[in-house]
């Protein structure tokens, strides 16, 4: 449905993505709340070929709402790659703000207007991060165990990669699409999670500022999270790699 999208852009600054892989069970209730808290955005679906029918869901969406896109990746998988091309689309399509969430609800759509806020408010900000780790975020639905665990790593990452924030995982951002296209998409490598804290380094590095707001994040209800062990561990090693290249 979608390749270049500077004919929306012309009525509108922002476009909000999610990357999808087998989220039927959420995605419409996911556009219909992000259209309640956007009315003018457009909202853009990275699926990488779900065989749950996903794309087919967004499709019935999109022919209601035109400001609805998708893109189906067929040759490649992975969160990462997904956000870096949704990031390509929002910079090429000429967008002022690029926000980003997961596609489970496990983020509220009617917290991402005071990201976009305090955006447009502080020009000097490069990304407003949706903070589980400032006063007044909160994680619903995680055992205390879980809770302990998620904050050491994420302290433990931000102090090895020296970011000046408090939550450097978290997916729900809003980024300044100019600030993107400063740090050249096409220089990012990670294809899994480490993607998130990947740009925040090169951001970093090119002087820039970040903001935080407190959200509320809240356990999926539906489906399975796609955050294996697997995936954790390559996530760690590539902050190790980040690191070590950093002080170079």
């Amino acid at each position: 449905m979608t390749e270049n999208l500077s004919h929306l852009s012309q009525t509108t600054d922002t476009l909000v993505a999610i990357c999808t892989y087998n989220e039927a069970g959420s995605v419409e209730a996911m556009l219909n709340e992000l259209r309640e808290a956007f009315s003018d955005a457009v909202l853009l679906v990275v699926d990488d070929d779900s065989p749950d029918g996903t794309a087919a869901i967004v499709k019935t969406v999109g022919e209601r709402d035109p400001k609805v896109q998708l893109l189906v990746r067929r040759d490649q998988r992975g969160l990462g790659s997904a956000i870096v091309d949704a990031m390509r689309i929002a910079c090429d399509g000429g967008f002022d703000y690029f926000l980003n969430l997961d596609a489970d609800l496990s983020h509220s759509p009617a917290q991402m207007p005071a990201l976009r806020e305090m955006a447009q408010q502080d020009p000097s900000l490069a990304v407003v991060i949706g903070s589980r780790y400032v006063p007044g975020g909160e994680i619903v639905g995680w055992p205390f165990r879980r809770r302990v665990m998620s904050k050491l790593v994420n302290r433990f990452a931000t102090g090895v990669l020296r970011l000046p924030v408090h939550d450097c995982s978290g997916s729900m951002r809003c980024y300044r699409t100019s600030a993107l296209r400063e740090i050249e998409l096409s220089s990012l490598r990670c294809v899994g999670y480490a993607v998130l804290e990947e740009v925040l380094v090169r951001l970093h590095q090119h002087g820039y500022k970040f903001g935080e707001v407190p959200i509320t994040f809240t356990e999926r209800q539906t489906g399975h999270s796609k955050l294996t062990l697997r995936e954790a561990a390559r996530s760690i090693a590539y902050m190790f790699r980040l690191a070590f290249e950093s002080k170079r």
